[in-house]
């Protein structure tokens, strides 16, 4: 997927303008194809306006109370569970290479299986894909839809044959 992403901010006589308008390359694995995540804008901290543009630094995935994260990410069709996976080690190791703290929250026993201290904004912009919670519910999600995830077990499942493209936007919260 072609991601641009327009940033605005103000000038040092506090006039708006276009502070960075690029294309904004996937991170993209060998070992999982087809999977991409797009990271676009994120804070560890509330944000401080006015702002030049300059993006604020956010190392991790996912952020901390306080924190937020806005990016896409797109799950491939299903060929193979993660937990499938013929080199699951060397799978994590690149995941958690490419994006740090990703790893940190998936369950080594049923890898697509996650929780996380935040609370989600999930568009599904093309595509779709199933939404499953603990106890084994399923909600099928489609193009428009979206789900707003409270600090929630899930896991995603793409069982069609296109790629899922997800906004997402992630705010840090407490347990």
């Amino acid at each position: 997927m072609n991601i641009r992403c327009v940033v605005t901010g103000r000038d040092s006589s506090g006039k708006s303008i276009i502070a960075k308008d690029s294309p904004v390359a996937p991170i993209t694995f060998d070992l999982l194809p087809g999977l991409e995540f797009h990271r676009l804008w994120g804070s560890d901290s509330v944000p401080q306006l006015p702002s030049n543009g300059t993006p604020p630094p956010h190392p991790r995935y996912f952020p901390p109370a306080g924190g937020f994260r806005f990016g896409f990410f797109t799950i491939p069709p299903e060929t193979q569970s993660l937990s499938s996976h013929p080199n699951l080690p060397a799978a994590f190791a690149e995941l958690h290479a490419k994006v740090p703290g990703l790893t940190d929250v998936l369950e080594p026993l049923n890898p697509a299986m996650h929780t996380t201290d935040t609370v989600d904004f999930d568009v599904i912009l093309s595509g779709e894909v199933y939404l499953e919670l603990d106890n084994g519910a399923e909600v099928l999600l489609k193009s428009g839809e979206c789900v707003i995830q409270n600090g929630t077990r899930h896991a995603w499942h793409n069982r069609s044959a296109q790629p899922c493209l997800i906004a997402v936007t992630l705010l840090g919260a407490r347990r």
